[in-house]
């Protein structure tokens, strides 16, 4: 039947889930702007403008910094395809969900998968790094610096001096900390990074942002086995966006560079520096709430993602009826575990729009409340620890 469909009419919901997160009112705007083609010298325009930009978030002077039309599972799966070969050796510091994913995609070229493992949550220290890298000797390290599955953040400097210390080069997953907390690819010895959208840049899903070093980019134009994965072969790629022909290499989504480009000026009025400072004390506000609830954190203190931060399920709660009582009576998402963390954790996101004073503590009266009517005794007020930690900033 013709026109059977009704209007669209999508639910208004407060995103404090691991992502996505709230999207910037600027970049819906953005996106009803009339699109050109993907070779026209406007598009090329957007995309040095948000080079510039992400080269700053990422803490890098690399060149080759760019865009995948890809989310950042696609980013992944272009790092993995471009830089580890069939029967090369990838050590990869497993220690969540999102590192576990990168070993499977490094399986699946054919790589020889070495692990260095910990319980979901734990970080590696660097003495352990060094012994593993140096034991192995791979050509690859792969780590996720901010691990969605758990909150860990993981520090790579020791990671880097000893991958390349061993000739490797550094892998490593920035997809929940680009936008709201130092990445710091040239200072932490990392090689390719890559992030996603729709996380701490506040903007839509679709788009995987990336950068390669100089030496990963001598490495990668060496390589004589061909790149498995035409669609993310980073070669035919710079071809398009950095040649000076503009090599057609495919239609990418404009309206979506669009939206990114206005997000990243968003970013850029805040300042980067104040935008991360935001997200600090947005989540050690936070983390005040919820100890002063009587609930514990996951990750031990300095390892905790200011960006998703997950508190422990009280004892004789049922996390999903507390997660289904927020949606219902509050518009509220937050998610829960999963693998060996299902029911035991909370995680919640505090990125872009989200990580305000006026945010988190909404966020934390809804907590508060929907505990107790799942049967929790709150040892103190949430909202009061958390106004202290701000009133303290102000």
């Amino acid at each position: 039947m013709a026109g059977s469909l009704a209007p669209l009419s999508p639910p208004r919901r407060l995103l404090f889930g691991p992502g996505p997160s709230l999207v910037e009112p600027r970049v819906y705007e953005a996106m009803t702007k009339p699109i050109v083609s993907h070779v026209d010298p406007y598009f090329f325009h957007v995309v040095e403008d948000i080079r510039a930009v992400l080269r700053r978030l990422f803490g890098t002077s690399n060149e080759f910094t760019l865009v995948m039309s890809a989310t950042g599972s696609g980013g992944m799966q272009t790092a993995v395809a471009n830089f580890v070969e069939p029967r090369s050796k990838f050590a990869v510091l497993s220690n969540g969900y999102f590192c576990e994913r990168i070993a499977e995609m490094a399986r699946r070229v054919g790589a020889n998968v070495v692990r260095l493992e910990k319980p979901w949550g734990e970080t590696f220290s660097d003495s352990e790094v060094r012994t593993f890298v140096h034991r192995e000797r791979p050509q690859v390290v792969a780590y996720v610096q901010a691990e969605t599955s758990t909150g860990a953040l993981q520090m790579g400097l020791a990671i880097g001096a000893a991958a390349h210390e061993a000739g490797a080069l550094v892998i490593a997953d920035a997809v929940t900390s680009l936008g709201g907390m130092p990445v710091q690819v040239d200072a932490m010895g990392i090689d390719v990074a890559y992030s996603c959208t729709q996380k701490a840049l506040a903007c839509v899903p679709g788009l995987s942002p990336i950068t390669v070093s100089a030496r990963a980019m001598e490495w990668l134009r060496a390589r004589r086995s061909p790149i498995p994965d035409w669609y993310f072969d980073l070669k035919l790629l710079d071809e398009y966006y950095h040649g000076a022909a503009h090599r057609y290499h495919h239609t990418t989504p404009v309206s979506t560079f669009y939206a990114l480009r206005e997000a990243l000026a968003v970013i850029d009025e805040e300042t980067v520096e104040k935008r991360w400072a935001r997200h600090l004390l947005a989540h050690r506000a936070f983390v005040a709430g919820i100890e002063a609830m009587g609930l514990t954190m996951h990750v031990a203190d300095p390892h905790r993602l200011w960006t998703v931060n997950t508190p422990r399920v009280p004892e004789g709660i049922d996390d999903v009826k507390v997660r289904r009582r927020m949606m219902a009576e509050y518009d509220i998402e937050i998610l829960g575990g999963f693998g060996p963390l299902a029911g035991r954790i909370f995680r919640i996101g505090l990125m872009g729009m989200v990580a305000t004073r006026e945010n988190v503590l909404l966020l934390l009266d809804a907590l508060q409340k929907s505990l107790t009517a799942e049967g929790f005794a709150a040892r103190g007020n949430a909202r009061e620890a958390a106004e202290a930690i701000f009133h303290r900033a102000a």
